[in-house]
C-alpha cells in the first residue's frame, strides 16, 4: 500500500522534495503512524509546527467549532477570531500591531515591505538597503529568498530584489562593514534554523539594538522557527529583553493550521504600511485565527513554557553526554527544544536509519542533525530518542 501511494505521488506532484519513503496517516501525542500502522517517535514536529503534538487538549474541538460557524470572509470585513488572536499575540509578544499571513515566507515579505516603506516615508528615497546574515534562511518566495544568506538557494533565481547586503552572525565588525547611510533595516533569525542551529548571542543582539536605535534603523527578528515557546520563552529574543521593531512568526503559531504573522511596534505601524500597501485574501481568516487563539490559550493554561525550560535542560544534558561519548558528533548547539548536533560528516544515512527504527529526525544542512520535538515531550521520550539515535550513530562509524 505504501509503495502504491508513493508511486502515484511521484507521477502527480512536482518533484521539488526528496521525500523519505513514508506515508503518514495519523498522529497521537508525540507519535506518528504510517498507513501500514508502524509507530514513530516524532522529534521533528513537522519542522517545528506541531508544538503541542497531535490532538492536544481541546484544540481540535476549537477548530471544529469554527468550521461549523465560518471559514472565510476576506479582509474587507472584520471577524471576531482575528481580533481575539491579535490581542493574544500582542500580549505574549509585547508588540503593538499585527498582520496575519498564510506562511512564514509571507510574513518575511511583509516585514521587508514595512521596513522599506518606513524608510521611504522618512526621505522619499527608494535605494534603501537591508543587512541580512550569512547562512540564514527566511523562505522561498523572491523577497524572502533575497535575504536568505545561503547562495545555493538563490543562484538559479537571480536577479533577486536589490540592495541586500550580508554580514556574519555574532560578528559586529562584519555588520559595521556593511552599514551605510542607506541601511534601513537589519534582519536576522534569533536562532538560525536551516543554517545549522546557530543562536544569536546576547552581546551581539544588544549591540544591534543600540546601533539601530542610534541610527533609526529597524531591527527585524525572524522567530518563525524558534518562536512560540520553543526556547522556553514565547519568543527567543525575550530571554534578553531586547524588543525588535518588526518580528515574524509562523510554524507553531497555528498548531498545524497554516498561518503566520508579522508584528511591529506602534512607531513602525504608524509610519509604514497603510491602506492599499499590502494585503492577503486568506490571511487572518476566522479558521486560522481560531487556531492561533486556542494555541496561545493552551500554551498559557498548561504552563508549557515552564515545561519547555525543564525538558530543554534535560535534553541538553542528554545530548551533551551523547556528544562526549560519540566521536561522530562534534558539538551540540541550540536552546530549549531547538537543538542541533554538528557531526563530522553528512547525516543523511543516520537520519534514514533512525526513521527505520521509528524515530523522526531532520537535518539542518548536510552535517547537522536537527531536533525540534513537540513541546510536550517528557523525559521518557528524550531517553527513547537518545537510545535510538546513539545506536544509529554507532552504526555510522563502524
Amino acid at each position: 500500500m505504501m509503495r502504491e501511494v508513493i508511486t502515484e505521488a511521484e507521477a502527480a506532484l512536482l518533484h521539488t522534495y526528496n521525500r523519505y519513503p513514508i506515508v503518514f496517516d495519523r498522529g497521537e501525542g508525540v507519535r506518528l503512524y504510517d498507513i501500514e500502522g508502524k509507530r514513530y517517535l516524532d522529534f521533528a514536529s513537522g519542522i517545528g509546527v506541531f508544538a503541542l503534538g497531535y490532538h492536544y487538549g481541546d484544540f481540535d474541538d476549537a477548530l471544529k467549532a469554527q468550521i461549523d460557524k465560518l471559514l472565510h470572509t476576506s479582509n474587507y470585513y472584520y471577524n471576531v477570531p482575528a481580533v481575539e488572536a491579535a490581542k493574544k499575540i500582542k500580549r505574549i509578544s509585547g508588540m503593538d500591531r499585527v498582520f496575519f499571513t498564510n506562511s512564514g515566507a509571507e510574513a518575511v515579505e511583509g516585514a521587508i515591505k514595512a521596513a522599506r516603506k518606513y524608510a521611504y516615508l522618512k526621505d522619499g528615497r527608494t535605494d534603501h538597503e537591508i543587512i541580512a546574515m550569512q547562512h540564514s534562511f527566511h523562505g522561498r518566495t523572491m523577497g524572502a529568498l533575497s535575504v536568505t544568506g545561503t547562495p545555493k538557494y538563490r543562484e538559479a533565481f537571480a536577479p533577486m530584489i536589490g540592495h541586500i547586503r550580508f554580514a556574519k552572525l555574532n560578528d559586529m565588525e562584519s555588520v559595521m562593514a556593511q552599514i551605510s547611510d542607506k541601511t534601513c533595516a537589519i534582519l536576522l533569525e534569533t536562532i538560525q534554523g536551516e543554517g545549522g542551529i546557530h543562536p544569536a548571542q546576547e552581546p551581539f543582539l544588544r549591540e544591534l539594538r543600540r546601533l539601530c536605535d542610534e541610527r533609526d534603523i529597524l531591527l527585524i527578528l525572524d522567530e518563525i522557527q524558534c518562536g512560540m515557546g520553543r526556547t522556553g520563552y514565547y519568543y527567543a529574543w525575550q530571554r534578553f529583553g531586547i524588543r525588535p521593531d518588526i518580528m515574524t512568526t509562523a510554524k507553531a503559531l497555528g498548531g498545524g493550521v497554516p498561518v503566520g504573522a508579522f508584528l511591529m511596534t506602534e512607531a513602525v505601524g504608524a509610519h509604514s504600511l497603510e491602506a492599499g500597501d499590502h494585503g492577503t485574501t486568506y490571511g487572518g481568516n476566522p479558521f486560522a485565527a481560531a487556531a492561533v487563539s486556542r494555541m496561545i490559550d493552551l500554551l498559557e493554561e498548561n504552563q508549557i513554557l515552564e515545561h519547555v525550560r525543564e525538558m530543554g535542560a534535560y535534553l541538553e544534558e542528554k545530548l551533551d553526554a551523547l556528544t562526549a561519548r560519540c566521536d561522530f558528533v562534534r558539538e551540540r548547539r541550540g536552546c530549549g527544544l531547538m537543538q542541533g548536533l554538528q557531526c563530522r560528516d553528512t547525516v543523511g544515512a543516520v537520519i534514514g536509519r533512525a526513521l527505520e527504527a521509528g524515530l523522526i529526525l531532520i537535518n539542518a544542512g548536510p552535517s547537522v542533525i536537527r531536533l525540534l520535538p513537540p513541546l510536550i515531550i517528557e523525559r521518557e521520550h528524550v531517553d527513547e530518542m537518545i537510545g535510538i539515535l546513539e545506536a544509529c550513530l554507532k552504526e555510522d562509524v563502524r
